[in-house]
């Protein structure tokens, strides 16, 4: 396992990107760019559980650590991603503290939570480092919470009151079509949004986390308070960059 998270929870920042393709050269590629993480999205992305462990493979010979995004809060799927060898689990819409309660107890083993203990897994490799695992995995694994929906932001307080929540992450484009405000940032329901979840992670002791949309709004979202943040996904690198060759083709003829 890489190094685990203790520097982001002490406040230091890490960027990463989400990979979209479900494609391991593109994994590769993007885990070599520079990000401190990438997470794999199972929600939105094209990928299965099959190219995540791809994914994860050729990821392991990357500076970049491995986050997958799950496409529900369902225990299984959770300790099936984990057994795969993710250094993180970010979970989609949870919008109240039962919901971030169970997604908690799935990340950890019992007596803490409620996943399946399984020895022979890549996670652990394949056996011969299982009790380090078991015992680190605790604080080596990363609880990412996305706060996205207006009742979500209702409840954030007491979403942030759960033990293990590492990270409260605001998913910008469903939370503003949420509160009726589609991708007007500047908006005050999005704005008070935004603040009612900076607070409330400031008073749980809890990392602030978000997707941007261009990296210039790096600063803003830094001084705000968020220190793991996300910009880009392989799908639109490679789009951006063969709109821009082709474009300069064109000039050019």
């Amino acid at each position: 396992m890489k190094p685990d998270w203790q520097a982001l929870r002490a406040g230091e920042v890490r960027i990463g990107s989400f990979l979209s393709t479900g494609y391991p050269v593109n994994a590769e590629i993007v885990g070599r760019a520079g990000f401190d993480f990438v997470v794999i999205d199972l929600e939105h992305g094209m990928g299965s559980e099959r190219e995540v462990l791809t994914q994860l493979q050729v990821l392991e010979a990357t500076p970049a650590q491995a986050v997958v995004r799950v496409e529900s809060h369902q225990a299984q799927r959770v300790h099936r991603i984990l057994d795969l060898g993710a250094h993180g689990i970010m979970f989609p819409r949870v919008s109240t503290a039962d919901q971030a309660r169970a997604c908690v107890t799935a990340m950890r083993y019992p007596p803490d939570g409620v996943r399946g203990v399984a020895v022979l897994v890549r996670a652990s490799g394949y056996g011969r480092e299982f009790t380090e695992y078991r015992d680190t995995s605790k604080t080596a694994l990363l609880t990412i919470l996305q706060i996205e929906t207006a009742e979500a932001v209702e409840n954030v307080e007491q979403i942030a009151e759960v033990e293990g929540v590492d990270v409260l992450f605001i998913g910008p484009m469903d939370l503003s079509t949420s509160l009726g405000t589609f991708r007007q940032y500047d908006h005050p329901k999005f704005v008070e949004a935004v603040n009612r979840t900076v607070d409330a992670a400031r008073r749980n002791g809890r990392v602030l986390g978000i997707l941007l949309g261009n990296p210039d709004d790096y600063r803003k979202y830094f001084e705000w308070g968020f220190r793991l943040i996300l910009c880009g996904t392989d799908t639109s690198f490679l789009q951006n960059a063969a709109r821009a060759t082709a474009e300069a083709m064109r000039k050019a003829i």
